[in-house]
């Protein structure tokens, strides 16, 4: 295989910008922005997610079964270059930022344009990231979005030319 082509093909699948968020309520948060998001059925409304396996929200995520998705908007891109490190909890913020518990106890982001709560239905280990199948259990829109909701989402190009995830 042409390993650029490859990179290059790969690349050109287009790319949501979110932080999934988990909390095992025992002081262990994670927190991870992840692009490898997309709806995998209307019902039940499930997620697919891509997680990185050696991650400390994968570890969260594993272990509790639960973890929130909050969407970011295209002026957010500083909040997803901040969750591409590991994510620490200090001054009751997730690196640096506010947030509160959702119903299920994962934290949602303050700053969030949108976020769903999920709750994990299968984990297929293959790969460098595993695959999170789970069930959207309640949903949070703090305020109406003008226009297309797929239109105010932060996309991977958004971060600029030479951001890439993936290939």
């Amino acid at each position: 295989m042409d390993a650029d082509a490859k990179k290059t093909a790969l690349r050109m699948i287009p790319y949501g910008i979110y932080v999934l968020t988990a909390d095992d309520g025992k002081g262990n948060i994670g927190a991870a922005t992840v692009n490898w998001v997309t709806q995998g059925s209307f019902a039940p409304p499930l997620v697919v997610v891509g997680v990185k396996a050696d991650s400390g929200a994968h570890t969260v995520v594993k272990g509790t079964g639960r973890f929130a998705l909050n969407m970011l908007s295209k002026d957010q891109k500083g909040l997803a270059f901040t969750f591409f490190k590991p994510a620490k909890l200090e001054d009751g913020k997730i690196s640096g930022q506010a947030f509160h518990a959702g119903a299920n106890g994962t934290p949602i982001l303050d700053a969030a344009i949108a976020a769903v709560e999920c709750s994990v239905k299968q984990i297929v280990e293959m790969g460098d990231h595993h695959i999170v199948v789970a069930e959207v259990t309640e949903a949070h829109l703090p305020k109406p979005i003008e226009g297309r909701p797929d239109a105010a989402i932060l996309e991977m190009k958004d971060l600029g030319e030479t951001v890439f995830y993936g290939g």
